[in-house]
């Protein structure tokens, strides 16, 4: 870690979403993934433009957004991308100071340091361009005591009458993950080095995560606190069309791939999802044969996460748990990860080859292999 760090961040604030209907997507993620639809703002709020949905659960936040007429600056992302993450928002102490000293680093500014004023205080934001068309706020509510920012009103959670879903008890966002052409990777590691302040974590090429068909190159950033972690795909060359690949075809450009969220308890958590109808990558019975000669003693029962087809991978500090999603859309674009950490700080790399070959058995169901 360097001494200093050159752009203090406190967490990931918010991950705002651009969709088609966004009361429709908080109902799902609230249903499904058991969210707390918690604020919104649109035009019972003053805000004429666009409709807003502030979803919450343990330390995550969500914005669902879509726009209200044809001349929204951003409509092109639903018929370019489908419903994704436009932009992810970081906390920072001062947000004019972070904005400045990126900018000065080589930053493409989207929108400068900005105040929101109301009855409840000072909201302040920023914001900086990334990879694709995907940004980064710089966020700062310590004067702000409403609810998430101005033009947002509290929601009932009853709004979208008795909730049917069963519990999942999702903690915080553990990583978040884009995808970007074959050849960019680097150039977007030095961004996060240079422009964000961010270090290399660990990297993974075509010898780490390949199959028979498909491979990818990553490598993993850190923020100087390493509270926020940001892996970069990119394709790499293999017999057929990899996920990365499949994912740059129908998303049209970079952008984010999945988004990691942790849980205190993956086996209740993973069977309420399924119970509320998420649909999770299948994992073949062989891997769990081989399950306890890879991975050595762990506490959860190997027939239980079997049952559920729940990944376990070891490094040298311990053991971790991560099940996939499919695909949130229509499209083969975004997904989520479930983790549990017990210790172990890396991402599953024992497990790329498993998740590789589900992912091409659903690609091959698609036509996209």
């Amino acid at each position: 870690m360097p001494a200093t760090d050159p752009l203090p961040l406190r967490r990931i604030d918010h991950v705002r979403f651009f969709v088609g209907n966004a009361k429709q997507s908080a109902y799902f993620y609230r249903n499904a993934f058991g969210f707390d639809v918690v604020a919104y703002a649109g035009l019972e709020t003053g805000i004429k433009h666009e409709a807003r949905y502030l979803l919450k659960q343990g330390l995550i936040q969500f914005v669902m957004v879509s726009s209200l007429h044809d001349d929204h600056p951003d409509n092109f992302r639903l018929g370019k991308h489908g419903d994704g993450v436009c932009d992810i928002a970081l906390e920072v102490d001062d947000v004019r100071r972070s904005f400045d000293s990126v900018v000065a680093r080589g930053a493409k500014s989207v929108i400068p340091p900005t105040a929101l004023e109301d009855e409840h205080g000072v909201y302040e934001f920023a914001t900086i361009a990334a990879y694709g068309d995907t940004t980064h706020s710089f966020v700062n509510r310590d004067r702000y005591r409403g609810a998430f920012a101005p033009g947002f009103k509290s929601l009932a959670d009853d709004r979208y009458g008795p909730r049917q879903m069963h519990p999942v008890g999702l903690k915080s966002i553990d990583h978040i993950v884009a995808n970007v052409e074959e050849g960019q990777m680097n150039e977007w590691v030095e961004f996060y080095e240079k422009v964000m302040g961010f270090n290399l974590l660990v990297s993974f090429d075509d010898k780490d995560i390949s199959t028979e068909y498909s491979a990818l190159m990553s490598k993993v950033v850190q923020d100087g606190k390493g509270r926020i972690k940001f892996p970069i795909n990119e394709p790499a060359k293999g017999k057929r069309r990899s996920q990365i690949e499949e994912y740059l075809n129908f998303y049209h450009g970079p952008g984010v791939q999945h988004i990691a969220l942790t849980t205190g308890n993956i086996i209740e958590t993973v069977s309420n999802l399924r119970k509320n109808d998420v649909s999770f990558l299948h994992v073949p019975r062989s891997y769990y044969d081989e399950l306890p000669g890879r991975v050595g003693k762990i506490n959860e029962d190997i027939e239980a996460l079997a049952g559920l087809g729940i990944l376990v991978d070891r490094d040298d500090e311990s053991y971790l748990l991560q099940l996939f999603t499919k695909p949130l859309q229509d499209r083969p674009t975004l997904f989520f990860e479930i983790i549990e950490r017990h210790g172990a700080r890396s991402f599953g790399k024992g497990n790329f080859k498993a998740l590789f070959e589900s992912i091409e058995r659903e690609q091959a169901l698609r036509g996209t292999l």
